[in-house]
């Protein structure tokens, strides 16, 4: 590994087209699974001016059963499971603060495309006779943890999570009225000896109300964004040096979807780790747990970090593997990346991690019975990072660390 070395990682706010999308889709694996413990949702939401669409296939009999001929004239929809998407659509959008011309929760055209789940997918994932549960799809899952902030996640992205999270609680609390929803951020950070200590560049891009990109409007925006970036960095890493960029491009009134079209599932980096890990390619947004997209890469971040939190490495890259249909993962990776604690070895961390029961093998059923996956807990993760977030109750356990004594124990 490299000490020494500039390194820059991105977020964007629950505005951004995209994680409106994200956020969409969670709002309908939620409804889902508030319905049916054990629906099966893969939700794909399109955002764009003044209008949401829907596709994708679920499996959630008290909403959809196209088998019914009860509600076989409403094409397999049960009474008013229709209105209840739609109306879950609409009050994300309100929530998340969209009442534009472009784009407003009560206006915009909703089209909804979902159908039911293909057979031929839902037999290599159910149990049946002597089979397990198998896993949603074939696939590489990866988790990541290091001690770089209390989060024990990496500072470039935690911190620009938290940026973009200040701005839309000014917005919403009316400290900073003349914010709108859709903003990124970027942070550069200066790395010593594996370590960061100062910000090279920032670069803060926030929707406006009208005219606040010229005059004393654009020098109060300016001075607010700056206040905001130098209260959440740590003391001492904004120096003379600092590039800033706010609003760089100069006016930034029409955002969201009205200025770019949105998909479930493009931010992937920075829904995980701000490309200071690997990805296995799969997106989270819109998935039920029994795709291992989602619930193996929650359970391979929750391993990292208790692995870093009980002091057993500082930076640790964990690697999962699976076959559609198949329980048992294919398997398991891990790199502490040369960081472990003495007497600790990645091959004995691999082998600790084998022999804990209460992981259930890291089946699919195992990881969610573990984690509590099948509830409704997927919006809040849809903006500012699935990862590095406080455990609360149901929401976000894979961020727990109470699996730090197991695998002391495992060790030894």
């Amino acid at each position: 590994m490299r000490s020494n070395y500039l390194f820059t990682s991105e977020s964007v706010s629950e505005g951004h087209p995209d994680k409106v999308s994200d956020q969409i889709s969670d709002a309908i694996v939620d409804l889902m699974l508030s319905k049916d413990a054990e629906s099966r949702v893969a939700c794909e939401t399109m955002t764009t001016t003044q209008r949401v669409i829907l596709s994708g296939e679920i499996r959630c009999a008290p909403m959809y059963d196209r088998n019914n001929p009860d509600w076989a004239d409403n094409g397999g929809w049960a009474p008013g499971a229709k209105d209840e998407i739609e109306q879950a659509v609409r009050r994300t959008v309100r929530e998340i603060g969209y009442e534009q011309d472009g784009f407003h929760w009560q206006t915009l055209e909703f089209e909804n495309h979902l159908h039911g789940q293909s057979s031929e997918i839902a037999q290599g994932v159910d149990a049946s006779g002597n089979k397990d549960e198998g896993a949603g799809d074939q696939g590489i899952m990866f988790g990541f943890a290091c001690d770089e902030t209390p989060d024990l996640m990496p500072a470039t992205l935690d911190y620009s999570h938290k940026i973009l999270e200040r701005l839309a609680a000014d917005r919403k609390s009316g400290a900073a009225p003349f914010l709108e929803p859709d903003a990124k951020s970027q942070l550069s950070l200066r790395y010593e000896n594996g370590k960061p200590v100062a910000c090279t560049a920032i670069v803060v891009s926030t929707q406006h109300g009208k005219g606040y990109h010229e005059g004393e409007k654009e020098a109060e925006l300016k001075a607010y964004v700056k206040g905001v970036v130098t209260d959440i960095l740590p003391d001492g890493w904004i120096t003379e040096e600092t590039e800033w960029h706010i609003n760089p491009t100069g006016a930034f009134e029409i955002g969201g979807p009205d200025g770019d079209a949105g998909l479930t599932g493009r931010k992937i980096i920075v829904d995980t780790y701000g490309g200071a890990a690997p990805h296995g390619g799969g997106a989270f947004s819109g998935k039920d747990p029994t795709k291992v997209d989602r619930s193996a890469a929650y359970i391979t971040r929750y391993l990292a970090k208790n692995i870093v939190a009980a002091g057993l490495a500082s930076r640790c890259t964990i690697q999962l593997s699976y076959a559609i249909g198949v329980s048992k993962p294919l398997s398991l990776y891990v790199d502490t990346h040369g960081t472990c604690a003495d007497g600790v070895t990645d091959e004995g961390l691999e082998d600790a991690i084998r022999t804990i029961e209460k992981l259930g093998g890291l089946t699919p059923r195992g990881i969610r019975t573990h984690l509590g996956l099948n509830k409704p807990i997927y919006r809040p993760s849809a903006a500012y990072g699935h990862f590095g977030r406080q455990a609360d109750g149901d929401y976000f356990p894979w961020e727990r660390t109470d699996l730090v004594d197991d695998l002391k124990a495992a060790l030894g």
